[in-house]
């Protein structure tokens, strides 16, 4: 019989696809969201089993009523991304409700970790992350490097369930023109987030500015006060050959501008970026990134070419690992797989 399922979320950039993508295959009366507000509540307000919390007190305190009372109802709890405070409380005081939980790692949530001040805040959060993540039942993820962090860091005893969960992970398949542009054209990063390290790649990049290069930073999305200093640094190093992207792009729109980007640098210290990553591999770019993160190991075991940031190059000459990176992509992140994924943690 199939079985109740509680999404609990807020409403994150990926979250529509994927709420899309279970209302197409599975039986939407068993898939209930709860989410808070985020940047796509007004797409997700279109989907019927989608409730959104409203701002203010009242309203809140009416939502996580909600969420207690649907938390008890559920079969399944599916926990997208451990970040919302009042959920992690309930979870520490209501340990029965841990075991049939499912925790998605989204990467931020794991390594809350390692951002330590030592502040009373942080030593009460993570207080409460210890316990509840050492007794949730299932831990989702398609890196197994993050969960054996998990196991590592929070002692964790759940179960581990391979899954890249999300629609914006899926292979896209596009039809590549012929190159067009002359120049290099290189990619840093995939936020306004300090985590991305740019200026570490930019000092990199600065031995090759007398190259025929072009370099694109996509900034739509995080911290505004460091974006325009990485603007600033951009213009200020390579002049007219970068350029900064602050405008949100229709999904083709940016699929295009991946198409035409020749080398991609993440310089992320951990987990992040898989989306951009897994496109640019798919298109058959070449990717550079740390090797000392964990998903420098999921793509080493697969078979998919990936370059260290310390041997950075301009050479896109291997076309051969190129043309195998986008037939082990195309097949893995595929929508079948991803099916077959979600109907096994929906049923077991």
């Amino acid at each position: 019989m199939p079985k109740k399922v509680l999404h609990l979320s807020s409403c994150e950039k990926f979250l529509p696809g994927f709420v899309e993508l279970i209302n197409a295959h599975f039986d939407i009366i068993n898939h209930q969201f709860h989410l808070t507000v985020g940047p796509t509540q007004e797409r997700l307000q279109e989907f019927p089993n989608v409730k959104i919390g409203k701002k203010g007190i009242v309203s809140k305190f009416i939502h996580y009523a909600a969420v207690l009372f649907k938390m008890h109802k559920s079969q399944k709890i599916i926990i997208h991304g451990l970040f919302d405070n009042n959920v992690l409380l309930i979870l520490f005081c209501m340990p029965w409700l841990c075991k049939k939980s499912y925790w998605v790692i989204w990467g931020g949530d794991l390594y809350l970790y390692q951002d330590s001040d030592n502040s009373v805040k942080w030593r009460i959060r993570e207080f409460l992350r210890r316990r509840v993540i050492k007794n949730v039942g299932n831990l989702i993820t398609y890196i197994p490097g993050d969960f054996q962090l998990a196991k590592q860091w929070y002692a964790t005893r759940g179960t581990y369930h391979e899954c890249f969960m999300y629609t914006t992970n899926l292979y896209k398949e596009y039809q590549e023109q012929v190159k067009q542009h002359k120049s290099t054209n290189i990619l840093v990063g995939n936020s306004a987030d300090p985590s991305n390290n740019h200026i570490e790649v930019f000092e990199k990049l600065d031995n090759f500015k007398s190259k025929d290069i072009k370099i694109y930073v996509p900034l739509t999305y995080g911290n505004p006060d460091y974006a325009k200093m990485i603007i600033e640094q951009g213009k200020q190093r390579f002049g007219d050959k970068f350029e900064a992207l602050t405008d949100h792009m229709p999904f083709n729109q940016y699929l295009e501008f991946l198409a035409k980007i020749d080398i991609a640098i993440f310089n992320h210290k951990r987990q992040q970026a898989m989306g951009n990553t897994i496109t640019l591999l798919g298109l058959g770019k070449k990717v550079f990134m740390r090797s000392d993160v964990t998903q420098w190991c999921f793509f080493k075991t697969h078979g998919i070419a990936v370059w260290d940031i310390e041997e950075f190059n301009l050479n896109v000459c291997e076309r051969n690992q190129f043309e195998g990176n986008k037939s082990i992509i195309k097949a893995y992140f595929s929508e079948g797989s991803l099916l077959n994924q979600l109907a096994g943690i929906f049923s077991d």
